[in-house]
């Protein structure tokens, strides 16, 4: 009973207390491709992508009822960083889901003049003033959203006259500097922080990460993998390196005033079998203000396991040789590092040879008889050595000039058909990562999906004889990138191929810049005029090392624009709904393509390749 009236007693008064409109929110996926293009529409990074902000802890003077139900302690700003532009998860501010999204277009465009946020420079407020000033000259067409989202706003903002005399000076100032961006030189100062300004950019942008590539030989296995996160776990925590608090100490030596806050450690490596309260660490981790990260030099049990399911030398793919070593583009120092990436070639020797699978069969026909129509016509192609049929236009020349007593060769006098030639080479660069590894229905695997792509593609390919070649790759940091050679350019497609595609299985990380580069350099040499360097992904480039993030962003875009000076054309096929986000900036607006429904893509994939090749 007890719980049960506390329950509903929460419920009310959390209700009671809370300052938001949830009939009116908008969520950051409703508005992530618009507020995307705005922000590089008006001169922001395009190698930002757009990610969720993390609630911190504003200290401001609350209500009694907020402080009974113990909320409002916390709100999301909008910042950006070198990685990402961090917008709030939600917006619930306003009445209405106009102004709500009204406030995301605004932050977007206030956040396309900023520089990523460090923590130095001129302070927040006078910060703020600026950029406000500087986007309402620069692009006056948005000044009439930014004073509806002023009107709203400072209806919600406390009232002055409620305030004690610093705080009423301080809020008098901030209202100010909202109505006549750049007006206010000093803000007053006071006990308590200010009431938050949603309208601008967070005043102290908290930590979203540490540097993983200073860590040492086997941390690294802790990161995540690529799998894709909800909208709620890309929340950004504050974080701080520290040093691991020593065991078994004692209670003598704890200081009780410390024994209430959240500021504490908590061991959240929760990624072993034996811990089942996942939950409630999620919990925890969600109402700590700062998350102490610490090195204690001990292995897992996890990573243990981890290791143990690599596969021997017995069982694996066959080396083809010691490896090819490629570059890498750094674009914190803007060079490229040489000899970074070791690639090795591997093939399965222990693929059988077989027949296309019975649930493909029936589709596999429609697209080969498709196919056969752009297939390039069947010429004569006259005045061969030998061929099908005599070329009598060559054999009646040849005849005059016999009679006619000059001396002439009996070559050439033959004609042959032949089918044309199209000029055109392709190679496909399937992501074979861990990710693909997950389910999309109750029926199929994502490798499942990339595996049927792979057949109706070489099926479809084979009809039009075109050149092709196929190849998988994943990766484990930057020694090895492992490059699986399925189909080369000069080996015929037959039954030992099909049994290659079969075999492919789920691998570890998806470095794709390398795997770009080494694509490249297989696909220069073919002697077409047309040469398309296709890549099929389920996800963002992502490695257990520092290409996590903006590094990998970047490398993979210089790994795309090293290609196209070589003449090639890529194109990504990817079935990541999040793609919109990072893709244009790698491939451009017309190089890529988003396949909503995975189950679609072994269909869709020859399709394609049919528009891009016609």
């Amino acid at each position: 009973m007890e719980d049960k009236v506390g329950e509903i007693w929460d419920r009310l008064i959390t209700t009671v207390a809370d300052t938001g409109y949830p009939d009116a929110v908008v969520h950051l996926d409703q508005v992530r491709l618009g507020v995307g293009v705005m922000f590089r529409a008006l001169g922001g990074d395009g190698g930002l992508q757009v990610d969720g902000a993390t609630a911190t802890r504003h200290g401001a003077r609350r209500s009694l009822l907020q402080r009974i139900a113990g909320a409002n302690r916390r709100v999301e700003l909008a910042w950006r960083d070198e990685h990402s532009l961090r917008l709030p998860v939600s917006i619930d501010s306003f009445p209405t889901p106009e102004l709500n999204r009204d406030l995301y277009l605004w932050l977007a465009a206030l956040a396309a003049l900023a520089v990523a946020e460090s923590g130095g420079g001129e302070p927040w407020f006078i910060r703020n003033q600026q950029l406000t000033l500087q986007t309402l000259e620069s692009y006056p067409g948005i000044r009439p959203r930014y004073q509806r989202l002023l009107e709203a706003h400072l209806a919600l903002r406390p009232d002055p006259a409620r305030l004690n005399r610093q705080e009423a000076a301080r809020e008098r100032c901030i209202r100010q500097a909202l109505l006549e961006p750049g007006s206010q030189k000093q803000l007053p100062v006071a006990k308590r922080p200010p009431h938050p300004v949603p309208l601008w950019l967070h005043p102290d942008p908290p930590l979203t990460g540490v540097q993983t590539d200073k860590l040492p030989d086997g941390d690294e296995d802790r990161q995540p993998n690529d799998n894709k996160s909800t909208l709620e776990d890309q929340r950004r925590r504050k974080a701080e390196r520290t040093d691991a608090p020593e065991e078994n100490r004692g209670l003598v030596t704890i200081r009780m005033e410390n024994i209430f806050t959240w500021g504490e450690f908590a061991k959240v490596d929760r990624g072993t079998e034996e811990n089942d309260d996942l939950e409630q660490a999620t919990d925890v981790a969600d109402d700590m203000d700062v998350m102490s990260i610490s090195r204690d030099g001990k292995s897992t049990a996890s990573r243990l396991r981890f290791d143990l399911d690599l596969p021997s030398e017995a069982h694996d793919d066959l080396v083809l040789n010691s490896g090819i070593l490629l570059p890498e583009w750094d674009f914190k120092c803007q060079q490229l590092q040489a000899d970074h990436c070791r690639i090795v070639p591997m093939l399965s020797v222990d693929a059988e040879p077989c027949e296309l699978p019975e649930n493909l069969r029936h589709t596999a026909r429609r697209l080969r008889a498709q196919f056969q129509h752009i297939a390039p016509a069947r010429v004569w192609h006259p005045a061969q050595q030998e061929g099908s049929e005599i070329d009598l236009e060559a054999y009646l020349r040849f005849v005059s000039d016999r009679k006619s007593g000059h001396v002439a060769a009996a070559d050439g006098l033959y004609r042959d058909l032949r089918i044309g030639a199209r000029e055109l080479s392709s190679l496909l660069l399937a992501d074979l990562s861990l990710s693909t590894d997950s389910w999309i229905n109750d029926h199929d695997r994502i490798i499942d999906v990339i595996r049927d792509s792979l057949f109706l593609f070489a099926e479809s390919l084979a009809a039009t004889r075109d050149r092709f070649a196929i190849h998988g790759f994943s990766s484990r940091r930057r020694d090895p990138v492992r490059f699986h050679q399925l189909k080369t350019f000069d080996e015929t497609y037959s039954a030992s191929i099909r049994g290659r595609i079969n075999a492919i299985k789920p691998g570890y990380y998806t470095r794709m810049g390398a795997a770009i580069r080494y694509g490249s350099k297989l696909l220069k040499d073919e002697p077409a005029s047309r040469r398309l360097l296709l890549l099929l992904t389920d996800g963002k480039p992502n490695d257990l090392d520092k290409y996590e993030g903006r590094y990998g962003i970047e490398d993979t875009r210089h790994a795309i624009h090293e290609a196209r000076q070589l003449g090639l054309q890529p194109f990504c096929v990817t079935i990541d709904n999040r793609a919109n986000d990072y893709l244009p900036y790698l491939f451009g607006t017309g190089g890529y393509v988003v396949i909503h429904k995975p189950s679609q893509l072994p269909k869709e994939l020859p399709q394609l390749y049919a528009k891009l090749t016609t």
